[in-house]
């Protein structure tokens, strides 16, 4: 499914992978734990091309990643990054400019449908209103899973979707996540990822 393999990664003089290797199947769920600085949003920049290895080979479907690739990895793969930076605009104009795309016009969606996520992870349907800006860290979290859900990719990048949310929505959180039918990897301090059986931890 996705393998790294003998990975090497150097900004200047700090190295950040040394002939690091992971190999992850089809419908796994990982929880990538390492100290802060040890690589692991960079292993996510690295899967998707937004970083360049020094040298070593990621593949992906038994793809290798090279600039002929690129687009299938991302066509393939959700990413919902740490701070969820997304252009600032109102949060409906956001979700009908991304399905907008040459990639996306083929999933179809409805507002109902977007309401129903957004109710499940405790939003309200007014938040489609609001400006991107104007949403706690929290919010642009789940909103974040939510258009990662919409699109519906074969594997999920997530990291540190949990870190803003109270108990009782990291709950809800964890618990469709890890029922989902799709690879996972997951980037987290919060512990309770840790507690479920289905999760494979790497550590490093």
């Amino acid at each position: 499914m996705i393998e790294f393999k003998n990975i090497n990664l150097r900004f200047d003089d700090k190295v950040v992978f040394e002939n690091f290797s992971l190999k992850i199947n089809k419908g796994e769920k990982i929880l990538l734990n390492s100290p802060s600085g040890k690589g692991k949003s960079t292993l996510f920049k690295l899967l998707l091309g937004f970083e360049k290895l020094n040298s070593g080979e990621i593949l992906f479907n038994g793809k290798r990643l090279n600039k002929n690739n690129l687009l299938y990895f991302r066509k393939n793969i959700g990413y919902v990054s740490q701070d969820v930076d997304v252009r600032k605009d109102r949060v409906w104009n956001l979700i009908e400019e991304i399905f907008s795309y040459k990639n996306n016009r083929h999933i179809k969606i409805s507002k109902h449908y977007i309401i129903m996520n957004l109710q499940y992870f405790k939003l309200s349907e007014d938040i489609l209103e609001k400006e991107v800006r104007q949403l706690s860290g929290g919010e642009r979290q789940r909103l974040g899973l939510i258009i990662c859900i919409l699109l519906n990719r074969e594997v999920w990048l997530l990291d540190e979707v949990t870190s803003g949310l109270d108990e009782d929505t990291k709950e809800i959180v964890v618990d469709y996540v890890l029922k989902q039918n799709k690879t996972i990897l997951i980037i987290s301090h919060d512990r309770i990822w840790c507690k479920n059986d289905v999760v494979r931890i790497e550590e490093w």
